[in-house]
């Protein structure tokens, strides 16, 4: 008698249920082992793989089990597929017709224990459409049942759940203030507003060590944890709940929960993002379109001047010396920077300066003001840094360009002088005329400048004290993780291991280069001590050439 190799597939659509003794998928296997027992006069015999999808929709071909019965069909292992019902195999007419495309090609069947077909006919496969017909009709239904639910309740302001935000707690399906975490969200939406730039306001995270809502994943694993990315902040201040209401396909309802960001802030967060994406933060095409347009100089003492570059329908602004305009050979100074960092920190800087009355009080001191017009400088100083966020752009612009004289971006530093004459009158201190011109002020910060592409990038903070790059901290975590991983069983090829790790290969091969990095250069990138151009996509770019002795290591890395 030949033997037929039957294999049994079971489904279920969620995993409720599925941690019983006794579940739905055993009760679907416990069916078609007796039918297939009872078949046992014509041969067939149940193979003993198991082909279990718990907690998959039938909508999808993305199916671990249902792949691997596939794969067993075309290499011969299976003659006959059964299921207790249609439906368990696929609810859909097009993935129907591929899977018994796969079964004709290879000389397999198809058979439901609660329906009896045979594909190999024609009134078969008439009447298995019909009902696949059905399936994918109810499955269609039941989502648009879903997704009105989700409307209705969204537009009366509840959550409808998925990851919890951060500033917010779970409970009883609602969400409820955490108090630490809401501190960081109030920051990230004061200092944005404050700054005006994402990247400023990212460093400034990544300088304070603060870190991303911490989670546990799938089977108890720590999610999250890690470095603010941009596009986090960005997803971050644009996030209504965080202002207590709820978004939902670009209408927003009054919220059940309660907000975290007053309506003031969020307004200006959000009129700060608005003309950021439409690069009309110093309205374009004006005169003087750039913040600081002919007060700023690069290290060579060559004026810098605003430029721009489209790419995929967006403006990027930037400053660049203009002897590379005029020459294109840059000089030990010459460098071209973005528009949004440089005037991030100046007026960060302004309006830090503003809201020291010591500062404003010893800038002012030369010009032997009597005590009234003092006070009255130092109160409007003072009522300036207090609004400096609310400010219109244009008169943030106005006060900025009567006070400021010189910008001077040098590879340490950033030189910012202030005219004392033009600040008193900026203050209202009205002063006697030839106090214009001098004195002056200088406010310095310092920088560090990276190379980024064809430009730089300004790192704010003392250049020449040691501090870990967090992203590059990570990274070798993230390889000596990888490692461990791929590890405990060998058994498995690297493409397993890929499916396993959900990591390309391309980056899982990088990782494990990097895992084995000499431990000197692992100490000194924790510490602080790697050159300013190794950054993480250099390291993970480069890693297939990386030397395997350790002195060959230090020369390639910079590190020597």
């Amino acid at each position: 008698m030949t033997r037929v190799a039957c294999a049994i597939y079971t489904r279920k659509s969620s995993e409720e249920g599925l941690e019983k003794e006794f579940n739905s998928l055993d009760a679907q296997r416990e069916a078609c082992e007796a039918y297939i027992t009872s078949q046992k006069h014509a041969g067939w015999l149940a193979v003993r793989d198991l082909y279990d999808d718990g907690g998959l929709s039938g909508g999808t071909m993305e199916r671990p089990a249902l792949k691997r019965l596939l794969a067993d069909i075309k290499s011969g292992k299976v003659q006959i597929v059964v299921v207790y019902k249609v439906d368990r195999l696929t609810r859909s007419l097009a993935d129907f017709a591929k899977i018994v495309d796969v079964l004709d090609a290879h000389g397999a069947s198809f058979v439901s224990v609660t329906q009896q077909f045979n594909t190999t006919t024609s009134m078969g496969r008439l009447t298995l459409n019909m009902l696949l017909s059905f399936a994918q009709f109810e499955r269609e239904i039941a989502g648009e049942r879903i997704r009105d639910k989700i409307a209705a309740s969204k537009a009366k302001g509840m959550w409808m759940g998925g990851n919890i935000p951060l500033g917010y707690d779970a409970r009883d399906r609602k969400l409820v203030i955490n108090e630490a975490e809401a501190k960081t969200v109030r920051l990230i939406f004061r200092r944005y507003a404050e700054l005006g730039s994402v990247t400023l306001l990212q460093e400034e995270l990544d300088r304070q060590g603060v870190r991303s809502k911490q989670r546990e994943g799938a089977g108890g694993q720590l999610a999250g944890g890690r470095p603010f990315s941009r596009g986090i902040l960005y997803l971050i201040l644009q996030n209504h709940l965080y202002h207590g209401e709820v978004e939902h396909k670009g209408n927003v309802y009054p919220g059940q929960h309660e907000a975290i960001v007053d309506s003031d802030l969020w307004s200006v967060v959000q009129d700060k993002l608005a003309a950021n994406r439409k690069a009309r933060e110093l309205a374009v095409g004006a005169k003087a379109p750039s913040l600081l347009s002919g007060l700023i100089f690069d290290g060579d003492g060559n004026r810098m001047t605003p430029t721009h570059a489209n790419k995929s329908g967006r403006r990027y602004r930037y400053y660049i010396s203009a002897s590379l305009l005029d020459r294109g050979k840059p000089g030990a100074g010459t460098m071209r920077v973005p528009a949004s960092e440089v005037e991030g920190l100046v007026l960060n800087q302004i309006r830090d300066f503003l809201a020291s009355q010591n500062a404003v009080g010893n800038a002012l001191a030369p010009l032997a003001l009597d005590a009234r017009k003092l006070h009255g400088a130092l109160e409007r100083a003072a009522e300036l840094s207090r609004n400096w966020i609310g400010l219109p752009r244009e008169e943030m612009k106005e006060l900025l360009r009567s006070v400021v004289t010189r910008m001077s971006l040098l590879a340490d530093r950033f030189d910012i002088t202030i005219g004392v004459g033009r600040l008193a009158h900026a203050l209202g201190a009205s002063i006697a005329s030839g106090h214009d011109a001098v004195p002056t002020i200088d406010l310095s910060v310092a920088v560090e400048l990276r190379r980024s592409g064809q430009g730089k990038r300004m790192v704010i903070g003392d250049p020449h004290q040691a501090a870990s790059d967090a992203s590059l901290v990570d990274v070798l975590k993230e390889a000596v993780a990888a490692r461990e991983k791929l590890l405990v069983d060998t058994d498995e090829t690297l493409n397993e291991i890929t499916e396993r790790t959900t990591k390309s290969k391309g980056r899982l091969t990088a990782l494990m280069r990097l895992s084995y990095l000499a431990p000197d250069i692992i100490a000194d990138i924790l510490a602080g001590r790697q050159p300013p151009e190794l950054s993480v996509k250099r390291l993970l770019r480069t890693s297939q050439n990386l030397p395997l002795d350790w002195p060959g290591q230090r020369a390639f890395l910079g590190l020597t």
